[in-house]
């Protein structure tokens, strides 16, 4: 873990049905399993399938009494490029902040000074595992990589409480594959 005696924020950006609820709490389950404080929480109102969502995680060495949404994130995944023309996702961001977009192409996106963003094709790579184009696994596995903020390990077992038997298996390949390719600068 990194920044400990710090809480750190991550905010991440979706459409109904892509499962950023799910990648929100899989994340704080992974880093409360390493012995961070970790919470996690969703913003969406009556929003149908494919409308814009947002889940919150924060992390921490102390107890988190903090309620409100992410307005000043560390981190933010973008589970859906097509979303940053809509809104503002990189709304906040912290100077030496990480990104990440899923995109299958080298965008070069307007953020605030001092952001890092990272784009990759999530998207194929969760279609190559899962069979499916479900992004927040293989999202998941970029966020470790980057952050340092959950591990692997800790990740895995995350995904293995939440899905059963081959689903956890190619889930885990997913965030796998993707944490080796941001591990490895290959993006």
């Amino acid at each position: 873990m990194i920044n400990i005696g710090v809480m750190r924020e991550l905010r991440i950006h979706g459409r109904g049905g892509q499962g950023s609820v799910t990648a929100a709490e899989l994340i704080a389950t992974a880093a409360f399993t390493a012995g961070v404080y970790s919470q996690a929480f969703p913003a969406f109102g009556v929003e149908r399938r494919g409308a814009p969502v947002q889940a919150f995680i924060r992390f921490s060495d102390q107890k988190i009494r903090l309620r409100s949404q992410v307005y000043e994130p560390d981190y933010v995944i973008v589970q859906d490029s097509t979303l940053i023309r809509d809104v503002n996702v990189f709304a906040g961001m912290k100077a030496g902040g990480i990104a990440l977009i899923n995109t299958e192409k080298k965008a070069d996106y307007a953020v605030p000074e001092g952001v890092k963003i990272i784009t990759f094709d999530a998207t194929k790579i969760a279609i190559e595992e899962i069979g499916l184009p479900i992004t927040n696994t293989t999202l998941m596995g970029a966020f470790a990589a980057a952050s340092g903020e959950i591990t692997l390990d800790a990740l895995k077992g995350a995904i293995e409480d939440r899905f059963p038997g081959k689903l956890a298996a190619t889930n885990f390949a997913a965030a796998k594959r993707a944490y080796e390719m941001i591990k490895g600068g290959n993006y």
